[in-house]
């Protein structure tokens, strides 16, 4: 049985019966129902935004790992790129070179097929941008390694039928340098000494005492010993293959005209003859009747990590000797 209810009525100071209509019951049935609602929706949204279930929890901590490391991954690829730039630019100024052949162009190097398709299934996932630069990066960085290594079998092969040539070509430094300190100047424009005017440096200086032992940098003839304007006593060796190298404002000489030497024979000592502001050896690598750059020329000799420091040290400008 449904309890009788009453209220009490202030103007007849009476109590009176409650009747319960069809219309108020619906009217009470719905406030209750839409404060119920109202509440269940806001604690849905609380509950959705603010309290985490442990799955939740566990693929959030799993997505941000996954973020840090794409993250990571990044930056390990960039510093990747940059070793392997240095790789290709070697690969292609010196190996090459050295072997006759042609250096392999940048557009082969680096070029990547930019298949849509490719990269749709990542349109649609979180941190877009991210994701499709580490995806479309490691293609590229892949196609790099396998030119790269393509390359190095092809100089490999060309060693083995060209290893005379290899003994001729100049590929140490003249004089004793292990620590560069002897290091002065590069090749390209200088600061004369004397003229204080610019001028191009055809070659490298090292500063080294008189009496320092000079190495012939590759097997080679005598072609030339004697007095050279602004070069002093000079010695120029004809190696074969379109290779010439120089080597002056020399002390004394250790060898004769029109003799052959080998890679590492001491041909002559430092000296401070011609046009020189203090004892050094200045030598210069000929390619084919032009000079070029003798840097490239000290694989032999010379570690990456030593290289990259002979090239900082060939760039300054405050120590030309002639």
């Amino acid at each position: 049985m449904s309890k009788t209810r009453f209220k009490y009525n202030p103007d007849t100071i009476s109590y009176e019966k409650i009747e319960f209509t069809f219309k108020k019951k619906l009217k009470r049935f719905s406030r209750i129902f839409l404060s119920g609602l109202f509440w269940g929706v806001v604690f849905f949204f609380l509950a959705n935004h603010f309290i985490q279930s442990p799955n939740e929890k566990i693929l959030r901590s799993e997505y941000n790992q996954l973020l840090a490391q794409y993250k990571l991954l990044n930056q390990d690829m960039t510093e990747m790129q940059r070793v392997l730039i240095e790789l290709e630019q070697r690969d292609n100024s010196l190996y090459r070179a050295l072997m006759g052949t042609d250096p392999i162009p940048l557009q082969v190097r680096q070029h990547v097929v930019n298949s849509e398709s490719r990269y749709v299934n990542l349109k649609n996932a979180r941190n877009e941008e991210l994701i499709n630069k580490t995806t479309i990066g490691l293609d590229k960085l892949k196609k790099q390694l396998y030119v790269q290594s393509k390359s190095y079998d092809e100089i490999v092969e060309l060693t083995k039928t060209q290893k005379d040539k290899l003994l001729h070509i100049p590929a140490i430094q003249p004089v004793l340098n292990k620590n560069l300190k002897r290091t002065a100047s590069g090749y390209g424009i200088r600061l004369d000494p004397i003229y204080k005017t610019k001028k191009f440096h055809k070659g490298m200086d090292f500063s080294a005492p008189i009496g320092t032992k000079v190495f012939a940098t590759g097997n080679g003839t005598i072609s030339f010993l004697g007095w050279k304007q602004g070069y002093g006593n000079c010695i120029i060796i004809d190696h074969g293959y379109g290779y010439k190298t120089l080597y002056a404002h020399l002390h004394k000489f250790n060898v004769k005209k029109g003799a052959k030497v080998t890679r590492g024979s001491v041909i002559a000592f430092v000296g401070n003859t011609g046009k020189s502001t203090g004892p050094h050896l200045h030598y210069e690598v000929h390619l084919n009747g032009k000079a070029i750059d003798p840097r490239n020329y000290y694989y032999l000799d010379l570690t990456p990590k030593e290289y990259d420091e002979m090239v900082i040290l060939m760039s300054n400008y405050g120590y030309v000797f002639d």
